[in-house]
């Protein structure tokens, strides 16, 4: 595959979806808002389905999301045969020192879905990691080369209540959220686990590309880890949850407060807060086109109970701007409902 030619129909896609985020989303808001005549925020999905679902713009929305992501994966100028083209050489240059675990057993809620429309998933193929990456970088096209940012983001949040000494990583996959951790925190100790033996090389392979040496990425189950209790005075996630069946979260939950020393915080950032039923109509097609199959369980799960059930404390749930320039309450353009989950382990009883 000839590489401009690869970079002009991936950039057509990326301008196509730029359309799609902002001209189209703003199209069919507004026709929306002239069909209904309740307050958005009084709309249920099932009200907005009612007034949409039939709806041409709608449909071609619809479409045109689910087919631009088939195109960017798996279309002619897709991501995944220009990387199988190029695998030998891909592979070749990869370096680090990920600790694999060649008799994990995946879950079939991860094996069964090609997550994100991605041919194989994360885990069926050596190079799923690369295409992973590449694909990465227009998730969110709004944000264009801000993108990496998100992250750095993340860590303010983590950052406000003091620098950690050891930090878990839940489903850090190749180190987009890792990466940011482990270069904020030099002095910390941190360990990503993900289920995908490409995504833990890719991981390990950037972090020394970084000259980061206090990050250790390991492929295992964050459900199910072999750290000792009381491991760890921090655990994160990011776009983690959301991946999950509502058991599989529990369990993750479970694992964090079991790892957690007393009085240790756990920060996901997930999809989560939806303010009214129009956006929540959209997030949940975008589920349904997208192959996320566990985004709109978590969307309807009441995270704050579920929490409180499982013993943790100090509970915040609160929404998260990607970039300063975002105006989370204008819905001029689709987005991530983007959201940060807060809770802490109690301290020992007296």
């Amino acid at each position: 595959m000839d590489e401009r030619a690869f970079s002009a129909a991936q950039g057509f896609l990326l301008a196509a979806k730029m359309y799609w985020t902002t001209t189209l989303y703003r199209a069919l808001r507004d026709e929306f808002l002239a069909k209904s005549s309740v307050d958005q925020k009084e709309q249920s999905v099932e009200d907005v389905a009612a007034i949409l679902e039939d709806s041409p713009l709608y449909q071609y929305f619809a479409w045109l999301e689910r087919h631009l992501q088939r195109m960017k994966y798996a279309g002619r100028y897709g991501l995944v045969p220009y990387h199988d083209e190029r695998r030998g050489e891909l592979l070749a240059a990869l370096t680090g020192d990920a600790e694999l675990d060649r008799d994990l057993e995946l879950p079939g809620y991860y094996t069964g879905v090609d997550i994100h429309q991605h041919p194989g998933g994360l885990w069926s193929d050596a190079t799923a990691a690369l295409v992973y990456e590449r694909g990465a970088r227009s998730t969110t096209p709004m944000l264009g080369e801000a993108h990496k940012d998100l992250h750095d983001r993340f860590t303010d949040v983590v950052a406000a209540a003091g620098p950690p000494r050891r930090i878990l990583d839940m489903g850090g996959g190749f180190g987009k959220s890792t990466g940011p951790l482990a270069e904020r925190f030099p002095d910390s100790s941190v360990e990503s686990v993900d289920l995908s033996a490409p995504c833990v090389t890719l991981g390990a392979h950037l972090a020394k590309q970084r000259q980061l040496d206090n990050v250790r990425y390991r492929q295992m189950d964050a459900r199910s880890t072999d750290y000792s209790d009381a491991s760890f005075d921090l655990v994160t996630s990011t776009m983690v949850l959301h991946e999950l069946p509502t058991k599989a979260l529990e369990e993750l939950f479970d694992e964090a407060l079991r790892v957690l020393e007393p009085g240790g915080r756990m920060v996901h950032l997930d999809f989560y807060s939806i303010p009214d039923g129009f956006r929540r109509f959209i997030h949940y097609g975008h589920a349904r086109r997208n192959n996320e199959p566990f985004m709109q369980p978590l969307a309807s799960t009441d995270l704050a109970a579920l929490l409180k059930k499982k013993g943790f404390v100090d509970i915040e749930i609160t929404p998260f701007k990607e970039s300063e320039e975002i105006d989370i309450e204008k819905n001029d353009a689709w987005r991530f409902p983007w959201t940060v989950v807060t809770a802490t382990k109690p301290e020992v009883s007296s």
